[in-house]
């Protein structure tokens, strides 16, 4: 039993004086911690009493010229003492009293001092770093700023030496130009001149009017040329061209108010005496790309000329067929209806029949009164354009036709033997005027390559056409095999017709777009080579392969160009 007390005094006293041993080591440990960062922070403290300043501020002193500087100097001068003077001993004052506390063991004093000081130092750095900064700037900027004027001098000389190889190109601006190139030199002057009576603090200043000066004059070398050559030449040349040939053609019948092309010429010449004035005084904003918005919409024009033309002719051709038919569907209607009674009574037709008469009676009568209407608009026509009649005439050609498909039914049902070969002799010859326009719009568009599937077509139509003639001059005729001939012919003559008009507006809107992009051959890599690659397609007859290349290829340079150049060319979708 004492044996056992001996044994658990024993490990009290071991366990205690491991306790205290650990005790006394952390102590021991924190107070050297605590030591070195003190140490570190003196030895940081000490670098700020050797900070490079007063050299610094030596070298400003060097060249006091001006009060500005002086007035500089003086107050680097009263920071650098205050932290000299201040700053500086109450960091040491602090370091001091850190050192103190820590030597007698007052650990939580010790740090929340250290702490203090950390904060402080931090903020004398900061101070004293700041004012470096600020003097150095100084000092630097003559260095600096010569590195960055000799940089300008290489640029204005390059840009001198392009404006004296292009000066004729800059037309009336040549002396505007000159006189800003001796404003920029006037500058540089002014740059040296400010260098010699070291007046640093105005540096800063004339490096960034140089610099924006020389900015402004790299647009002006770049842009004046072509202002120049538009608002000079170029446009007024195409406004007198379009002058001339819009008199033309107002003189010669043409509606062409809905251009207002008197009013945008006048508008146009106001713009271009505007964009002259704001050159004269190198104010360039946005007058190049005004210049091109006018100069392609006096390109267009000429595109709306051709239109007009083009959609006369067709006009005055589509109106005399038009004007054919109707009369030959009119007097067919009213032969029907002044033997109506006598119709109805041989031939028995029922009241479906004689309703369905009446309805193509009354239907033709709105065609024809709509006709005299489009007519008069014709002959007294000052603001209708050919291509707007050209599109009513169009509408009223798919109306006649419907009728004459009801009147071909109606008079399957009651024509005799000499009604239908009557009536299958003149749509013969309808059929051959329609035949005969596809052929002549074939010619007259003049396509590089016709697909020979076109060709086949057109062998069938023509074929059709000699099954008519056939039939018609069999004795006794086959009024049933007749009436699928001329059926047959019919079809495959206006598919004709269609295909025709489908290819060639194909082929126009390849060409048109294929024209349009040759504008960027030379500003996009690889465009030149797609676009021949187009162009090849289109020699092959390959149009709507060539307009959908094309097509794809501008969408990428100008989104939603089909539908531009459909509303532009009026090709339609």
């Amino acid at each position: 039993m004492k044996d056992n007390l001996t044994l658990i005094i024993a490990i009290v006293v071991v366990a205690f004086l491991l306790i205290v041993g650990v005790i006394f080591f952390l102590r021991n440990d924190k107070r050297k911690r605590i030591k070195k960062k003190l140490e570190e922070l003196e030895i940081e403290k000490n670098k700020l009493d050797s900070s490079p300043i007063v050299p610094e501020l030596a070298k400003v002193e060097s060249f006091l010229k001006n009060p500005k500087l002086e007035v500089m100097y003086k107050e680097w001068t009263e920071r650098l003492q205050n932290i000299k003077d201040n700053q500086i001993p109450k960091l040491t004052d602090m370091i001091l009293e850190t050192e103190y506390s820590l030597s007698q063991k007052n650990y939580k004093s010790t740090v929340y001092k250290l702490a203090k000081l950390e904060m402080e130092i931090y903020k004398v750095r900061t101070n004293s770093d700041f004012l470096l900064g600020e003097i150095k700037e100084l000092t630097s900027s003559e260095e600096r700023s010569r590195e960055v004027i000799t940089d300008f001098k290489k640029k204005f000389r390059m840009l001198h030496q392009k404006f004296q190889q292009t000066k004729s190109e800059f037309g009336p601006m040549t002396n505007v130009v000159q006189k800003q190139f001796k404003v920029i030199s006037k500058r540089f002057e002014d740059y040296e001149t400010i260098m010699d009576n070291n007046e640093y603090t105005e540096i800063n200043e004339i490096v960034l009017i140089i610099n924006d000066l020389l900015k402004h004059m790299e647009i002006v070398v770049e842009e004046v040329p072509s202002i120049v050559l538009l608002a000079y030449n170029a446009i007024p040349k195409r406004i007198t061209e379009v002058q001339e040939i819009y008199n033309w053609m107002v003189k010669a019948g043409y509606p062409l108010g809905y251009l207002n092309v008197e009013y945008n010429i006048e508008e146009a010449e106001k713009k271009i005496g505007d964009i002259i004035v704001r050159t004269k005084s190198l104010n360039l904003e946005e007058s190049l790309f005004e210049l091109k918005v006018l100069l392609d919409y006096f390109e267009s024009l000429f595109t709306d000329f051709e239109s007009e033309k083009v959609a006369r002719a067709s006009y005055e051709d589509n109106n005399a067929a038009f004007r054919n038919k109707l009369g030959k569907i009119s007097s067919v209607v009213e032969d029907i209806f002044t033997q109506l009674d006598d119709i109805k009574n041989i031939y028995h037709l029922s009241e479906e029949d004689i309703e369905i008469l009446k309805q193509l009676h009354i239907d033709l009568l709105e065609v024809s009164n709509d006709y005299k209407v489009l007519i008069d608009h014709t002959m007294n026509n000052t603001s209708f354009a050919y291509t707007k009649l050209l599109k009513e005439l169009e509408e009223l050609s798919l109306r006649l036709a419907k009728i004459e498909d009801k009147l071909d039914n109606s008079l399957d049902a009651i024509g005799s033997m000499r009604d239908d070969e009557v009536r299958a002799r003149q749509q013969l010859d309808e059929i051959k005027v329609i035949l005969k326009e596809s052929k002549l719009k074939m010619r007259e568009y003049n396509l590089p390559y016709i697909p020979q599937s076109y060709y086949v077509e057109l062998k069938e139509a023509m074929g059709a056409i000699r099954e008519i003639v056939r039939e018609l001059e069999k004795k006794p005729i086959t009024i049933s095999v007749l009436n699928t001939r001329v059926d047959t012919a019919r079809d495959l003559v206006l598919k004709l017709y269609t295909k025709t008009k489908e290819l060639l507006k194909v082929a126009t809107f390849a060409e048109t777009a294929l024209v349009y992009g040759n504008r960027y051959r030379s500003s996009y890599d690889g465009l030149s080579n797609k676009l021949n690659l187009s162009e090849q397609l289109f020699l092959k007859g390959e149009y709507q392969k060539s307009l959908e290349l094309t097509i794809n290829l501008l969408n990428k340079i100008e989104p939603g160009i089909y539908e531009k150049l459909a509303y532009m060319y009026d090709l339609g979708k």
